[in-house]
C-alpha cells in the first residue's frame, strides 16, 4: 500500500495523520487539501472499523491514537455505521486555493 509522505518523517506523518482523524472526528466535517482529504479517508475507515468491534484490543488501538473526546465521539459514529461494511467518509472536490492553487477538498462523515 503506497502512502502519501507529505513531506514528513514517518511519527511526523503519523502524529499528523492522528490530528487530522482527531478534528474530523470532533466536527465531522473539514476542509483540508485533496491529497489529506484522500490519505485521511482510509485512515478514519480503519478507525471506525475497530470502533465497531469494541473489544479490548480495538480500545487499546484507539487509546493510542486518539484524545479522550474523539474517542468518546467515535463510539457514538460507529453506533451509526454498525450495518455498514465500509465508504463512512464523502469528499466533495472545491477548486484551487487562491494563496497557492492546492487543490482544496471537504471531507465528512455520510
Amino acid at each position: 500500500m503506497s502512502m502519501r509522505k507529505f513531506h514528513r518523517k514517518k511519527d511526523q506523518r503519523r502524529a499528523f495523520m492522528n490530528a487530522l482523524a482527531n478534528n474530523l472526528i470532533l466536527k465531522e466535517k473539514i476542509k483540508t487539501t485533496k491529497a489529506r482529504a484522500k490519505e485521511l479517508s482510509g485512515f478514519i475507515g480503519r478507525l471506525v472499523s475497530r470502533a465497531k468491534k469494541d473489544n479490548l484490543s480495538s480500545v487499546r488501538y484507539l487509546v493510542r491514537l486518539l484524545n479522550d473526546k474523539a474517542r468518546k465521539k467515535i463510539k457514538t459514529i460507529a453506533l451509526r455505521y454498525k450495518d455498514r461494511a465500509g465508504g463512512y467518509t464523502r469528499i466533495i472536490h472545491l477548486g484551487p486555493r487562491k494563496s497557492d492553487g492546492a487543490q482544496m477538498s471537504i471531507i465528512e462523515f455520510v
